[in-house]
């Protein structure tokens, strides 16, 4: 499923924004004295949290021709991700931002796009076959299916990763402010989700790709569905009910919360996705890879910011160790 020896590992593709965070995520903004600024965005934190195991990582989006798309560029480039696929927009396009605060206990977060925000500006004309060969993988957003010309971009992409074999991911990422209705969701994930090797989105979001042709199925018909077409692994994730992991080959999987003091409900799914991957990459066992992720996401909610939340191979295997000296396992076949 996944082929060897390219240049790079992955390519994830879509939103890279910046993210405004309260420093602790304990407080609203009317109560905090002050701010911080992060790179963000699902895919943009997917592939931070890539490099950071060690992975060799490209992206292709397209950033604001200002200051903040040059902190967002210059992020990257210090994490040694490659940026030779990431275009500026036109001058005045504004980069996506996304501010997210506490309140009673609870993330809230306010996401500030349209559809003339620079990571929808992505041309079908930016996509070159070369760069998408070099890659053992590739991540497809699902928010940059929103709009066109993102959404041509995307499936430009699927078809080439499909005709060069790469390992096609689809992170289904639902963000429903730049969606107008739930069948255009509906109808973009399906065809999107068709590509897919691995599908991963919480129960929430297949429920609104499958909305059409099903309703109220079960993770197991689900699961099914996918694999009739081309997928060969599907997780489902049930928030603090843990998640659920199936293969085509029957295997089935259990993955519980790992234990840990959160301070904010964003950034867990991006962790989870960038170590399950990492771990598939470095041909370690899906169960492996499913006990990376799941620690890898309780770290990520433990932190103010999602991209600076993301550690490295040995921080993680460490975090790995003591949840399971506390918790006992977390990921369980049935």
């Amino acid at each position: 499923m996944i082929p060897e020896n390219r240049k790079l590992d992955c390519i994830p593709v879509g939103r890279l924004a910046i993210d405004i965070n309260t420093p602790t995520m304990r407080e609203t903004f009317a109560e905090s004295p002050s701010l911080r600024r992060y790179v963000g965005g699902s895919p943009a934190n997917t592939a931070v949290g890539m490099a950071k195991l060690g992975m060799k990582v490209g992206f292709i989006g397209k950033i604001s021709d200002d200051s903040l798309g040059d902190f967002a560029k210059s992020f990257f480039e210090d994490l040694n991700i490659d940026t030779t696929h990431i275009f500026r927009a036109e001058k005045e396009v504004p980069i996506g931002l996304a501010f997210t605060e506490t309140l009673n206990g609870k993330t809230n977060l306010m996401m500030y796009r349209s559809e003339g925000v620079a990571d929808l500006q992505l041309q079908c004309s930016e996509i070159d076959e070369e760069y998408i060969a070099s890659s053992r993988s590739v991540v497809i957003s699902g928010t940059a299916l929103s709009a066109s010309p993102s959404r041509d971009a995307c499936f430009k992409i699927l078809e080439l990763a499909k005709k060069n074999h790469c390992c096609i991911v689809f992170d289904i990422d639902y963000r429903g402010q730049v969606w107008k209705n739930a069948d255009e969701i509906s109808v973009y994930y399906t065809l999107a989700a068709k590509y897919a090797d691995i599908i991963i989105g919480s129960y929430e979001e297949f429920s609104l790709m499958d909305h059409i042709i099903a309703d109220n199925e079960t993770d197991e018909q689900i699961a099914d569905r996918w694999f009739s077409e081309n997928a060969k692994i599907v997780i489902i994730k049930h928030g603090s009910e843990g998640s659920m992991a199936y293969t085509k080959d029957g295997e089935r999987y259990k993955i519980d919360i790992a234990q840990v003091d959160a301070v904010k409900s964003t950034g867990g799914g991006d962790a989870y996705s960038s170590a399950f991957l990492s771990g598939l990459l470095m041909g370690r066992s899906i169960k492996e890879s499913l006990e990376l992720a799941t620690v890898h996401a309780a770290i990520a909610v433990s932190q103010p910011s999602c991209s600076e939340a993301m550690v490295s191979l040995p921080e993680l295997e460490e975090a790995l160790i003591k949840a399971k000296e506390k918790s006992g396992e977390l990921v369980t076949p049935f």
